[in-house]
């Protein structure tokens, strides 16, 4: 008797429907990322000022860039900026984050502090440089009225970083503060239930517990945020315009100046470059420190 071997129904091939999917995407990544960065990489060997043709100068672009005091000052600037925006926005975001787990479950206080990060960069700065206005801001009008002198936050050069980091640390603490505290429902309530029953403090337990359990969660949030606070532009650009005296000028705001004020875009595109360097190396050095990519829980 012949044996009958059943007819197995064949898979359908999802190959060019993943592909429709995948292609918006790839196309705006090709087209708004890939070619912009492989176009600029081939402007900063040349002499270029959109009224004329490239023209190939090999690295005389690079040799400008590291003789320029002005490039190094705005680097010392920017850097300058990215701890202090680095470490407030990262000790008040983990504050934060664990208070809306430990002390609330209501989604509506959550959302409140996700407020801030959804008005543009552009319209916070303007409220914040009326609100620091030396005469007529509010800030000003209050410290005045408590009996101490008027500060020139946005005009003097001791003040104007520190007050541009608190600026945008106020608009993107929240957005940071949401990124940890999703990091925070992976570590399991059992943890702190056996830190209780062995008697550690609220304290204790997140040195112990919450700390090492999030560090990949951390180390997450620092790559992102100090890629992102390298390239301060706009409230600078609304605010302060790298003044007073170059101290506001951060590296971005310089890039800016030299393509679109002087239509140097081959020298700006090579500091571009340096920039993508910068932030290549520091990316790495932090994904390696933090060790990123292994976690406790495991």
């Amino acid at each position: 008797m012949a044996t009958v071997t059943p007819v197995r129904k064949r898979r359908a091939d999802d190959t060019k429907l993943a592909i429709l999917f995948i292609a918006p995407a790839l196309i705006g990544f090709v087209v708004f990322l890939l070619w912009p960065t492989l176009r600029g990489i081939y402007l900063s060997f040349t002499k270029f000022n959109l009224l004329t043709p490239p023209e190939w100068t090999g690295l005389d672009n690079y040799v400008r860039m590291v003789q320029d005091p002005v490039f190094w000052n705005a680097l010392k600037v920017t850097v300058y900026y990215v701890v202090i925006n680095i470490a407030l926005q990262t000790a008040l975001a983990l504050g934060i984050a664990v208070m809306m787990q430990r002390l609330t479950k209501r989604t509506w206080l959550r959302g409140i502090v996700l407020t801030p990060y959804l008005v543009s960069n552009v319209v916070a700065a303007l409220i914040f440089l009326w609100i620091l206005d030396y005469q007529l801001g509010i800030g000003n009008q209050v410290l005045a009225l408590i009996g101490l002198d008027r500060i020139a936050f946005l005009a003097d050069s001791a003040w104007v970083i520190p007050t541009i980091a608190v600026i945008n640390v106020w608009r993107h603490v929240g957005y940071t503060a949401l990124l940890i505290f999703a990091g925070l429902q992976t570590i399991p309530e059992s943890m702190y239930e056996a830190g209780r029953m062995d008697g550690a403090s609220e304290l204790t337990m997140f040195r112990r517990i919450t700390l090492p359990l999030l560090r990949p969660i951390l180390a997450l949030v620092l790559i992102i945020t100090v890629v992102g606070s390298f390239q301060v532009f706009d409230t600078v650009a609304i605010t302060t315009r790298g003044g007073p005296v170059d101290s506001s000028r951060v590296l971005q705001y310089y890039i800016y100046d030299m393509a679109f004020g002087r239509f140097q875009f081959g020298y700006a595109s090579a500091m571009s470059v340096g920039l993508l360097v910068v932030l290549v190396v520091i990316t790495f050095l932090q994904y390696r420190l933090t060790r990123a990519s292994s976690s406790d829980l495991a």
